[in-house]
């Protein structure tokens, strides 16, 4: 249904808006204020002058209206009555057995608003009532009401403005908040002010300085501890490959070492994991951007795999080469494939990658056949350490951090990364704005 033909919708997001909104509301505090205190002052005004004023013209008025009614004779006499309703801005008004006239005749009831005291009696029994006539100012537009609305919703538009520029800090403060909720602190929130609210932004941009800086401090330690652990898992690696065979020709031996090795390739291929996942979030990463086939790269990281040589590829021919960090993009579709072929080793078929164009976006589609995820955990699977068995066995796979490292490259190349369950299997795209 569309938002024009549902008024309740409408409604709902003003108030919405108004409810969110501060300005908004302190310029309908604002406006009610004035309104109610207009009202109160007029309204005072008004009561406390027509009660002196009534009781000063009471009698001043009956006795000028005992004139009139005298100067229009018995019976009264309608060509003088009309000629005192068109020299004053008066309506006259006569009942009686002889004549019956009013000066304005599709005005009717007057004589009941303006009470007895505006009447008055004849001897020959018609009733004379006056009342007020058409004033010139009410013949034209009221411009005093016109004009006094223009002064009101002037006053509204400068309360507004002003309101704005008064709250403007909350904006660049909300702004701010976001950036640093990313991780860009690069760009301070602007001091505008010098007021509460100036002081809040300053705040905030301190504290930002700090977060940084433990960020930043963490991450060099990290990088440290990982540099510093290559050189003896090295030099582990090359030992254990160097040890002897056992005596006895059992084969013992040769498995420990296996063993051995493969604890070191692990603990090897964590530390670069972790390297480089600290240096695609860092924001200061540079990418090494060069022309690049995209679908040939493809064809090569799936030749390079062991154990992929039966993975179905329906990669589109003619794309265009795009500017990619070929490095990154053969880790992303490395750690796609490893992902997928580690879950179809029970599945109905291999797995599958597909590329194809959409929307201005080249799109890299890779499938498998397995068992796929709960739905309530694929939000969660780019997300660094995190693994859907909670056991962390060594047999279910890596350590975690293969889909953050792809969700860290893709956004690297600003490109998105969505996971979903393709019953059977679970489908990671990538689209790369072309």
């Amino acid at each position: 249904m569309r938002e024009g033909r549902n008024p309740g919708l409408r409604r709902g997001r003003w108030r919405h808006r108004w409810r969110h909104s501060l300005r908004l509301q302190l310029i309908t505090v604002f406006v009610l204020l004035a309104l109610a205190m207009g009202a109160v002052f007029l309204g005072g005004m008004q009561r406390a002058f027509s009660i002196g004023w009534r009781d000063a013209a009471r009698p001043l008025v009956s006795d000028y209206m005992d004139r009139l009614v005298a100067d229009l004779g018995t019976p009264p006499d309608i060509a003088r009555a009309q000629a005192l309703a068109a020299r004053l801005p008066i309506a006259i008004s006569i009942e009686g057995p002889q004549v019956n006239w009013r000066s304005q005749p599709g005005r009717q009831g007057f004589e009941a608003r303006t009470g007895d005291w505006l009447s008055r009696r004849t001897a020959d029994g018609h009733r004379v009532s006056f009342g007020l006539g058409s004033a010139p100012w009410q013949k034209g537009p009221h411009a005093v009401g016109w004009i006094t609305l223009a002064l009101l919703l002037a006053l509204v538009l400068a309360a507004y403005a002003y309101v704005r520029r008064l709250l403007r800090p909350l904006d660049d403060i909300r702004a701010g908040a976001e950036r640093f909720g990313r991780g860009v602190f690069d760009a301070p929130i602007p001091l505008r002010r010098r007021d509460e609210l100036g002081d809040l932004a300053q705040r905030i941009n301190t504290m930002a300085h700090d977060i940084e800086g433990m960020l930043d401090a963490k991450r060099g330690l990290l990088l440290a501890l990982s540099h510093e652990l290559r050189s003896p898992l090295t030099r582990a690696r090359l030992n254990a490959e160097l040890l002897p065979s056992t005596p006895d020709g059992s084969g013992a031996g040769e498995r420990e070492r296996a063993a051995l090795l493969r604890d070191l390739n692990e603990m090897r291929d964590l530390i670069s994991d972790l390297l480089e996942s600290e240096r695609l979030a860092s924001p200061h990463a540079a990418l090494q951007r060069e022309p690049v086939d995209l679908a040939a790269l493809v064809r090569e990281t799936v030749a390079d795999m062991p154990g992929a040589g039966a993975v179905t590829l329906d990669l589109a021919e003619g794309m265009a080469a795009m500017a990619l960090d070929r490095t990154r993009m053969r880790l992303l579709v490395r750690n796609l494939l490893d992902n997928a072929l580690h879950y179809s080793a029970d599945a109905s078929q291999p797995p599958r990658i597909a590329l194809y164009a959409q929307d201005c976006a080249a799109v890299l589609d890779v499938r498998d056949f397995g068992p796929g995820v709960d739905a309530a955990q694929l939000a969660r699977l780019t997300e660094p350490f995190y693994r859907t068995d909670s056991a962390r066995q060594r047999a279910t796979g890596g350590v975690g951090l293969g889909m953050y490292l792809c969700q860290l490259v893709a956004q690297a190349h600003g490109a998105q990364l969505e996971v979903r369950n393709a019953e059977p299997g679970l489908r990671v795209q990538v689209r790369l704005p072309l």
